[in-house]
């Protein structure tokens, strides 16, 4: 019998504007050389880094301490470590800074220079040559948690190549920054109304994987970005979601707990 992978610690982030004719979201098209799920369009997230709950990064963390952040995520310890990689990944994969200053303050992150020093600090922090740490602790800059809310739970099911146990979060796009794909793990950007991208999936014309396509499913009924992040704050009791894959004669099967066949 072959070894069960363990599914590494993630923080995925739906990132809320509002549109024209209805609330969108960021989406990011995964590089179609990826090893993991290469072509689909996805939030932007990763895994939680060893540097993610190191004392330097949780001290950085404005509006939230460990033992908050683990009791929202029904963590023993631990939890600060997801909301601090959520943003990080938001910073590198799209460009998007969610910061304040050390007392809570507002920053002016689209001020030219600053701006400037931004895009020449995200360039480095992919390529690996400067810490994401290091640079908040360059401009004095903390990570503002104040506004991003925990929304869903999914564990990738046994059988994949890579697992990850990944933990949802909303937020609300900061005001007056643009975000830009990072032309390397992904290679598109868009911002979409989730009713449209699940309607694109629909026609083939969006790939996503499942829990993508659920959590927009999820609150895609939703008129406003406030209506998405008050309802997260609502929440009293997210349930793990660990969906399992048959193979059957119609192909592969994903069902989710509580559906026909799950207890099979």
């Amino acid at each position: 019998m072959s070894e069960i992978l363990a599914p590494r610690p993630a923080a995925t982030v739906l990132t809320l504007r509002d549109g024209t004719e209805g609330y969108e979201l960021l989406m990011l098209r995964r590089n179609l050389n990826s090893d993991f799920v290469g072509g689909a369009y996805v939030f932007p997230g990763g895994g939680v880094d060893a540097n993610d709950a190191g004392p330097r990064a949780q001290r950085l963390a404005y509006g939230m301490t460990d033992e908050t952040a683990s009791k929202r995520l029904n963590l023993a310890e631990g939890g600060l470590a997801y909301y601090v990689a959520c943003l990080r990944e938001l910073f590198e994969e799209a460009g998007l800074l969610i910061a304040c200053d050390g007392d809570g303050g507002a920053v002016a992150l689209d001020e030219p220079v600053l701006r400037s020093r931004l895009v020449q600090y995200r360039r480095e922090v992919n390529a690996g040559t400067l810490g994401f740490v290091e640079m908040m602790e360059r401009e004095n800059l903390h990570l503002d948690l104040r506004g991003l809310e925990y929304i869903a739970h999914w564990v990738t099911p046994v059988g994949p190549p890579r697992r990850y146990d990944t933990r949802f979060f909303v937020a609300l796009a900061p005001v007056n920054q643009v975000a830009t794909h990072d032309a390397g793990e992904t290679v598109a950007d868009q911002w979409v109304r989730p009713v449209d991208a699940l309607a694109a999936h629909e026609r083939g014309e969006l790939e996503m994987i499942f829990p993508t396509i659920k959590n927009l499913e999820n609150i895609a009924h939703f008129a406003t970005p406030a209506d998405v992040m008050a309802h997260a704050r609502s929440l009293t009791d997210i349930p793990c979601v660990l969906p399992k894959i048959f193979n059957s004669k119609e192909g592969i099967r994903i069902v989710m707990p509580g559906e026909p066949g799950f207890d099979d």
